[in-house]
This record gives C-alpha cells, structure tokens and sequence, in this order.
C-alpha cells in the first residue's frame, strides 16, 4: 500500500512546516515536516518544495515498514493512520506495540484504542501529541 493525500496531510499538519532547522520536543535536530537525519543541520534553510520532497522520501521508509509489519488487511485509512504513527514515532516504535500485536490479532477496535497512549515526549503528555494521535485513530476507523 501506498500513503494516501489524506495520510500526508495528517502528518503535514501536524509535523507543521519549518524551513529553518529546529529542535524538536523529542530533542531531535528537526526541518521541513518533521524531517530528521545527518544532513539537518544547525542553520539549514529549505524552502516549501525541498520540504515535500523531503516527506515523500521520508515516508517511503514507513510505508516499507508499515507493509511489512501488518499481517492483516487494513483500509486506506488504517495504513494512513500507521504511516503517521510511524512518521512521528519511528517504526521501530510500531514494531514493539501492543497496537500492531492487537492489530495483527485482527483487534481493530482495541488496536485504535491504543494510538491514545502514545501522547507523550520525554515523559511528558503534550496535547499536539494528544491531538495527533486522536485523529490517528479516527482516520484508522474511518
């Protein structure tokens, strides 16, 4: 499966758009929507198209591991929900959940239920994170 323009847009809004490399409240050196790696450096500068083709090669790496994680069917809108999830946590978070356990049990209901537990950064409840993940979770029972 592929990301949707509603999965991008997920993550677009809530990643939000910096052109000038930041630190973000995980603590990571951060620009663009939520781009991270060796080459975001203290006082890069991108503009708006750099920024998107920075989230389309980005989000390559989760729909791989999204692709290969999940063992049962999903909705547009599941696989969208877990390519934000994963954008935003790394995929290694999705690999040791309860909700990819749930969801490969094929416990839709409790795997949804369990994007709301995943609000915090660096121990702290934040309510962007809080935000991000109830709209994850509407989008994967939508």
């Amino acid at each position: 499966m592929q990301t949707s323009e509603k999965g991008f847009d997920l993550i677009r809004k809530y990643e939000g758009l910096q052109l000038a490399a930041y630190v973000c409240p995980g603590g990571k050196l951060t620009i663009g929507y939520g781009h991270t790696g060796p080459d975001v450096t203290k006082g890069r500068k991108i503009d708006a198209e750099e920024a998107n083709a920075l989230l389309e090669h980005d989000v390559q790496r989760f729909e791989r591991a999204v692709n290969e994680l999940v063992t049962v069917p999903m909705t547009q809108g599941m696989f969208d929900a877990l390519i934000s999830f994963s954008f935003n946590l790394g995929a290694g978070s999705l690999k040791n959940s309860t909700l990819l356990k749930k969801l490969n049990s094929d416990d839709r209901e409790a795997a949804a239920n369990e994007f709301l537990r995943w609000n915090k950064a660096m121990g702290k409840v934040l309510a962007g994170l809080t935000a991000r993940r109830e709209s994850e979770r509407e989008l994967f029972l939508a």
